[in-house]
């Protein structure tokens, strides 16, 4: 028996020789496989549409984020707004009261069971649906709405499982149609400024990225209708709301543009704050709460870059998106300070400020000092210079109308832009796909104790058909 097993162990070292080190590595990642491409079938990499110079939009949910985006959209000209939609009668009889009072006409109006949106999607004088919605509705409506002929901006995250994200990215391939992600945090101005440096090779090749969503909830989550957040985080394990920390690290790394996220390894801890909470206001025990209190997620890429994702609802800390850039030649930093840093005599650039002393152990931010403000100084001359052209266009404007400070403003214009003029998005549905996609995966890793998961190529090939991130002008 002995001689048996010594024989077995032989055999397994052989084989182990023989395996290359990449297939040792592909053989401990859980594989999602990728459907293949119906016949005929192609990409949406820079879909074009025909242009439409008056954007007919229909809003389907007005609950917390809905309301705000049909205020936004009055302020942007070539925007006619057919359709208001929801659950409940008073809150589509309020937002149409406020579009009375600015002297706008009155839209149609759909509420009453949350069936209801099925007719709006089919209405023939609608270009663009825009959803609103809670999450589990998200997908369901974008591919209807494709399929009735519409564009579609879906609020983030736009889908929850991978059936859900191929469905999205099928029907814009089948349909032609736009499926774009609000996703507004890659608009907010110190996220387009960095962008637009790494774009100039400014802080040179992007090596390592971090991006998070921590924000504590407690004083939100009964404003949720019929508590559906914190039941999807109490039914749901992993990073359920990726997308605010992972887009603008994505578009500062060209992912599916040149690079492409290839798989993530996900952990998570104990839960306690939401288990809490539930206990101090209902005196429930909640004792089968599966997200974790802080869930971490790091993913590598083809290019060999890696990222780091974090998701925090429940814990007193001060909010938080991370962003952090890593690059050869400098690095990027937002929370809980903006500013930069450079590797010493990578900066040559007279129109900054003290620019010949700065290195990598000089953190350039907005801090003002008490007695010395070169380093402000140098902070507001780069945040200038290197303002992004979309920023400078609209920074005025979007400050005034508002949302999130003003980046959901030009989320939204660029969104009626784009279409007004025939031009391919900001951000398509393979931006959707790969930023949502860590909601299924990251549940996929804990539940197999932090395995390795594969992320798909949602461009089923193409993700190096293009060199960089460019937005259409």
């Amino acid at each position: 028996m002995r001689k048996i097993i010594q024989a077995i162990f032989i055999c397994l070292i052989l084989v182990g020789c023989n395996t290359t080190k990449n297939e040792k590595e592909l053989s401990r990642v859980i594989s999602t496989p990728v459907p293949e491409r119906a016949a005929g079938q192609t990409d949406v990499l820079l879909l074009k549409a025909d242009p439409i110079p008056t954007v007919r939009v229909a809003f389907i949910g007005l609950g917390m984020r809905g309301p705000g985006a049909v205020e936004r959209m009055t302020h942007i000209p070539g925007v006619e707004i057919v359709a208001l939609c929801d659950i409940e009668k008073d809150r589509v009889e309020k937002v149409n009261k406020k579009l009375e009072a600015k002297g706008i006409a009155k839209a149609q109006e759909f509420y009453g069971d949350t069936a209801v949106w099925r007719q709006v999607t089919a209405l023939p004088n609608v270009d663009l649906i825009y959803v609103a919605t809670d999450w589990s509705s998200h997908a369901m409506i974008g591919i209807q709405a494709m399929k009735d002929g519409k564009h579609v901006a879906i609020e983030v995250p736009s889908a929850m499982t991978l059936d859900e994200i191929w469905g999205l990215v099928d029907t814009s391939e089948k349909t032609r149609k736009h499926c774009m992600q609000l996703e507004n945090c890659v608009y907010d101005f110190f996220e387009m400024t960095t962008l637009n440096m790494v774009q100039q090779g400014v802080l040179g090749e992007i090596l390592h990225g971090e991006g998070a969503y921590i924000h504590e909830l407690k004083g939100f989550w009964d404003t949720y209708y019929n508590n559906w957040r914190m039941n999807y985080n109490r039914h749901h394990r992993g990073d359920l709301y990726p997308t605010h920390g992972l887009g603008p690290v994505c578009q500062a790394m060209n992912i599916h543009r040149g690079d492409k996220l290839n798989y993530l390894v996900c952990v998570d801890g104990k839960q306690i704050s939401s288990i809490n909470h539930i206990k101090e206001t209902t005196g429930e025990d909640a004792t089968d709460f599966k997200n974790g209190e802080h869930t971490s997620t790091l993913i590598k890429t083809e290019k060999g870059k890696t990222i780091l994702i974090e998701h925090n609802v429940n814990s007193p800390r001060p909010y938080s998106r991370m962003y952090q850039l890593t690059g050869s030649k400098g690095f990027a930093n937002k929370y809980p300070i903006q500013g930069f840093s450079f590797a010493k005599g990578t900066l040559n650039d007279g129109d900054i400020p003290n620019h010949e002393n700065l290195d990598a152990h000089t953190f350039i931010s907005n801090r003002i000092p008490r007695d010395d403000d070169k380093n402000y100084q140098t902070y507001k001359a780069l945040m200038e210079k290197y303002k992004h052209p979309i920023a400078k266009e609209l920074e005025e404007t979007a400050k005034k109308v508002g949302g999130h400070g003003g980046m959901d403003f030009i989320m939204d214009y660029r969104l009626i832009y784009c279409l007004q003029n025939g031009l391919h998005l900001d951000m398509d549905v393979y931006d959707l796909a790969e930023w949502c996609s860590l909601i299924p995966l990251t549940a996929l890793s804990l539940e197999n104790n932090s395995a390795p998961v594969e992320i798909p190529d949602f461009t089923r090939g193409a993700w190096n058909k293009l060199d960089k991130l460019e937005f259409a002008k």
